[in-house]
């Protein structure tokens, strides 16, 4: 891992990050969403709705962040000279990521201090956002990798906020709890992390952990694909 390599590839996308509109409206969305529900007037927010707000920061700041910004590149020819430059594949990860990390970050501690941050302050809770942060990353990594265009991203995204990030509104759809559909779901990564934050049990990390191996292993598959197409 190179620190200089990795500062100039954080300098240049907090340069690109500015100058992008679009970016930048980003992390406003789970402030407002905060806002919306801290209006519902409820001395405290439900768990679950709390974590509508957790998965909608990871996967409208950070998912769509850092896809349209490697989404971008790959449009404009720039990601296949990143990726056949010096720069290791770590480095290019760490540092087109600490970008995305900072503005999560804000986004998330501004909308969690909005609805109630107390019940995060707990290290379990800690790790969990932590894990949550690195799938979301990962994956949006690996489908910025994948798109082909800015374009192409929209479609992608989607999929990410409504199945990844809104998970715990399933629940609004009327499904029994012993449906195929909340089975499933439960086992999906807000849903682990909601567990994380409700149990003692460890087999939520381990869960999730298994989520991070799967996006990562997609996002270096992503990787060589770039490396190698025409």
């Amino acid at each position: 891992m190179n620190i200089q390599r990795i500062s100039a590839i954080f300098e240049k996308d907090i340069k690109d990050f500015m100058k992008n509109m679009m970016l930048l409206v980003l992390p406003v969305i789970p402030i407002v969403t905060a806002l919306m529900f801290d209006g519902i007037g409820e001395d405290k927010l439900p768990l679950a709705l709390s974590y509508v707000i957790v998965g909608g920061t990871f996967s409208t700041v950070t998912s769509s962040c850092i896809m349209t910004m490697m989404a971008e590149e790959n449009e404009k020819k720039t990601l296949r000279g990143l990726i056949q430059s010096p720069a290791s594949l770590l480095d290019i990860i760490v540092g087109k990521s600490l970008v995305t990390g900072l503005i999560t970050l804000i986004s998330l501690v501004v909308s969690l201090m909005i609805i109630g941050i107390e019940p995060f302050l707990n290290f379990r809770v800690f790790v969990g956002l932590i894990l949550l942060f690195l799938f979301f990353l990962l994956l949006g990594i690996g489908i910025g990798l994948f798109s082909k265009s800015l374009a192409a991203t929209s479609a992608y995204l989607m999929p990410v906020i409504f199945l990844f990030g809104f998970t715990p509104m399933l629940n609004a759809f009327g499904f029994a709890e012993d449906s195929m559909a909340i089975k499933i779901t439960d086992m999906f990564p807000v849903m682990q992390a909601i567990k994380i934050h409700d149990t003692n049990s460890w087999l939520p990390m381990g869960i999730l952990a298994v989520w991070i191996i799967g996006a990562g292993l997609f996002t270096y598959v992503c990787f060589r694909k770039s490396m190698t197409d025409d």
